[in-house]
C-alpha cells in the first residue's frame, strides 16, 4: 500500500511540473515576439543616428565575415546627425556623395592596395575632367571634329587575306550596314585538330557582326553570331549556331542540325531559318541514289528534291555571302541558301560597324558592297529628343514614397531615352510620388561629356558621380544611390536598377508597401550561399573578396531597401569603413549583402 502510493504521487508530481512548464512556455513566448523583436526594431528606427553610437554597433562578431575593420573611436559626419529630411540638395546635378583623400587611401585598408590604388586614379582623374568641363575649359580636339564629321562612307570596301591579316582579322564597315548591304567572304576551312588535353577531333570557325563603336569601355556586341562547327560538337555531327550578345548576355541561340525548319515555323523575309542537309554522307548510299532516280524517271514526284551535304567541308574553298534583309540577315553558301536570322531588339544596322573572322579558317578575301554612302546621325542627334514633355518634375519639396536610381553609362542616351518614353511617364512619377534619376559617371570621351552635360542640363534628370567610368566601381554609384534617396528626397524605400530594365513602378511600389513600416528590409530576388568565381573571366580574387561566400544578396534587375539601410550604407562609406567600396561589379549585390549583414549585428531587425 505504501509504495503504489508513492508512484501515486510520483505522477502526480510530473503532471504538475509538465503544466507548470507548459504555462511557462506559453507566457514566454508571445513575451519574446512582442517585446524582444518590436523593441529592438522600433527603437532603432526612430533613432536613426544611434547605429553610429557603440553600444549599437560592432559590439558581436558577424557569422559572415569579422568587423574588426570598423573604426568604433572615429566620429560621425556632421550631415548624418541631421534628421534626413532636413538635408537640402547642394545644388545642381553632381551628387553629394562626399569624396575625400582618405576615401580611397590604400594604407588604410586590407589587401585591396591595387584596387584603391585605381579607385584614386579614376576619382582624380574623373573630378579634374568634370572640373575643367564646368569651368569652360573644355577643349575638344577641332581636327577630330572635322574628321569625325567628314569621315568616309565607301559604298564598296574589301580586304585581301595579307590585308585582313594585318588589320587583326577585323574589316571595318564605317558607317556600319544599311539595308540591302551584303558581305561576301571567301575561304577555307582548316583540316581538324585536336582540343587541348584532349584527342577529340575539332574544327569550327566564327564570323560576327559587331559594334566596334557601341559601348565604349565594354567588349563589342555581338550584332551577330555566326558559329559552323564542322566536327568537336557534342552529337558528332556538323551543326551552325547563330546568336547575338546584347550588354556581355548571351541571347536564346539558333542550331541548324541538318533539318528543315517546319512549316509552321515562322520565316525571315519568306526564307526557312534552316534549311536540310545531309547528316551523314554514309546514309547517301547508291540504293538511295537508285531510288531517287527511279522516282524522277516515272514521275512520282512533281517536285524535285536534292539533298544537299554540310555546305562547310575540310581545306575545301567556299564563296559566303552575308545580306541584310528587311526581317533578318541571311547566309548563303556557294548561292544556296543556308539559314536565315530575324533582327534582334537592342542594335540597327548601323551599328553593325566591324566584320571579324576567327577559328579554324584560312581567309582568301573579304569584301562589303551596297553600303551606306552617308554617315549616320551622331547617337545624342539620334536618340535624344529634345522635348520639354519628356522632362523630369522638379524635386519635391516633401519627402517621396519610392526613389528609383538608374546605372547607367554616360553614352547610353538611347537608352535613357527610351526610359523616359515609356516608364517615367507613370502616373507615379509625373506625380512625384515615385522619383527617378540616373546616376552616370564621367566618361573618357570629351565629346560625351559635353553631351552628357547638355542632356543632364535639359532634361534634369542626370546626377553626376565624379569619377571616371569604370566596370570594376560601379558600386560608386549604387552608394550614390543611397546618398541621394535617403538625403536629397527623404525616400521612404529605395531602388536600384540597370538602364536595360523596364519596372512597373505600380508593382514595385506595392511590393514595397508590403514591408511593414516599422521594421528594416531588403528585397529582390536573394542569393544564398552564393560563391564568387575564382577563376574565368569573371573571377574575383581573394584580394576584392576573401571569403569563399558571398552574404545573401539580391541579384537581377534590381532590388529595394529601405531608408535606414541606405543611411547606413552612406554613413560608414564616409567613415570610410565601407569594406569593399572598389570592389568589383561582379561583387556588387554582395557589398550591398554584406552591408545588410553589418546592420544586422548592429540591432536592425532585417527582412530580408
Amino acid at each position: 500500500m505504501f509504495i503504489s502510493l508513492t508512484k501515486q504521487q510520483f505522477v502526480q508530481i510530473l503532471i504538475i511540473v509538465g503544466f507548470l512548464y507548459i504555462v511557462l512556455v506559453s507566457v514566454e513566448i508571445p513575451f519574446v515576439f512582442l517585446t524582444g523583436f518590436s523593441s529592438l526594431s522600433q527603437e532603432s528606427l526612430t533613432r536613426l543616428p544611434g547605429l553610429s553610437r557603440e553600444v549599437n554597433a560592432q559590439e558581436k562578431d558577424s557569422p559572415i565575415r569579422p568587423l574588426n575593420w570598423v573604426s568604433k573611436s572615429s566620429p560621425p559626419p556632421v550631415q548624418f546627425l541631421h534628421h534626413r529630411r532636413q538635408l537640402k540638395y547642394q545644388g545642381g546635378f553632381i551628387s553629394n556623395l562626399s569624396f575625400d583623400a582618405k576615401t580611397f587611401d590604400p594604407t588604410t585598408k586590407d589587401r585591396s592596395l591595387e584596387l584603391h590604388k585605381s579607385a584614386k586614379v579614376a576619382w582624380e582623374l574623373g573630378r579634374k575632367l568634370w572640373e575643367e568641363l564646368e569651368s569652360r575649359n573644355f577643349v575638344i580636339d577641332s581636327t577630330e571634329n572635322v574628321n569625325n564629321g567628314s569621315e568616309r562612307c565607301p559604298h564598296l570596301v574589301s580586304l585581301s587575306a595579307s590585308e585582313f591579316l594585318d588589320h587583326g582579322n577585323v574589316m571595318e564597315l564605317p558607317c556600319g550596314l544599311t539595308l540591302g548591304s551584303y558581305v561576301t567572304v571567301v575561304g577555307k576551312p582548316r583540316g581538324t585538330h585536336p582540343r587541348t588535353k584532349s584527342k577529340v577531333a575539332f574544327s569550327q570557325f566564327i564570323m560576327e557582326l559587331q559594334g566596334l563603336r557601341t559601348v565604349d569601355g565594354e567588349e563589342p556586341p555581338r550584332i551577330l553570331h555566326f558559329n559552323p562547327r564542322l566536327k568537336g560538337d557534342w552529337n558528332r555531327k556538323p551543326v551552325i549556331e547563330l546568336n547575338t550578345c546584347f550588354r556581355m548576355q548571351w541571347g536564346s541561340a539558333l542550331l541548324c542540325e541538318g533539318w528543315k525548319s517546319e512549316a509552321y515555323d515562322e520565316t525571315v523575309d519568306g526564307e526557312v531559318k534552316c534549311e536540310k542537309w545531309i547528316r551523314d554522307d554514309n546514309n547517301f548510299s547508291d540504293e538511295s541514289k537508285l531510288t531517287w532516280w527511279l522516282q524522277r524517271l516515272v514521275g512520282q514526284k512533281k517536285s524535285l528534291t536534292v539533298n544537299w551535304p554540310f555546305p562547310f567541308a575540310e581545306n575545301k574553298l567556299f564563296v559566303l555571302t552575308l545580306s541584310a534583309g528587311m526581317e533578318g540577315y541571311h547566309v548563303n553558301v556557294d548561292g544556296r541558301h543556308i539559314t536565315s536570322f530575324p533582327y534582334r531588339t537592342g542594335y540597327t544596322l548601323e551599328d553593325a560597324t566591324g566584320l571579324t573572322l576567327n577559328g579554324d579558317i584560312d581567309v582568301h578575301a573579304v569584301f562589303a558592297s551596297s553600303l551606306p554612302t552617308s554617315h549616320p546621325s551622331d547617337a545624342t542627334q539620334k536618340n535624344l529628343e529634345m522635348s520639354n514633355q519628356w522632362k523630369a518634375p522638379p524635386l519635391p519639396g516633401q519627402p517621396v514614397d519610392l526613389f528609383i536610381g538608374i546605372l547607367s553609362a554616360g553614352n547610353h542616351f538611347a537608352e535613357r531615352m527610351a526610359i523616359r518614353k515609356s516608364w517615367m511617364q507613370h502616373n507615379l512619377v509625373k506625380s512625384s510620388i515615385v522619383h527617378v534619376r540616373f546616376f552616370v559617371a564621367v566618361h573618357p570621351r570629351k565629346e560625351v561629356n559635353v553631351e552628357l552635360k547638355n542632356e543632364a542640363e535639359f532634361f534634369e534628370d542626370i546626377v553626376i558621380v565624379p569619377y571616371m567610368d569604370n566596370y570594376d566601381l560601379v558600386v560608386l554609384k549604387t552608394v550614390a544611390i543611397c546618398e541621394y534617396g535617403a538625403r536629397t528626397v527623404s525616400a521612404k524605400f529605395i531602388m536600384k536598377c540597370d538602364d536595360d530594365t523596364f519596372v512597373r513602378v505600380d508593382a514595385v511600389m506595392n511590393e514595397a508597401k508590403k514591408g511593414n513600416g516599422d521594421r528594416s528590409f531588403y528585397i529582390g530576388n536573394i542569393n544564398y550561399y552564393h560563391k564568387p568565381l575564382r577563376f574565368g573571366k569573371w573571377a574575383v580574387t581573394y584580394e576584392e573578396w576573401p571569403e569563399e561566400k558571398y552574404p545573401p544578396n539580391a541579384n537581377g534587375p534590381g532590388y529595394i531597401l529601405s531608408s535606414d539601410i541606405a543611411l547606413f550604407i552612406v554613413f560608414e562609406f564616409e567613415r570610410h569603413n565601407l569594406r569593399v567600396i572598389v570592389q568589383d561589379g561582379r561583387c556588387e549585390h554582395g557589398n550591398v549583402g554584406g552591408e545588410i549583414q553589418q546592420i544586422k549585428t548592429c540591432g536592425l531587425c532585417t527582412h530580408h
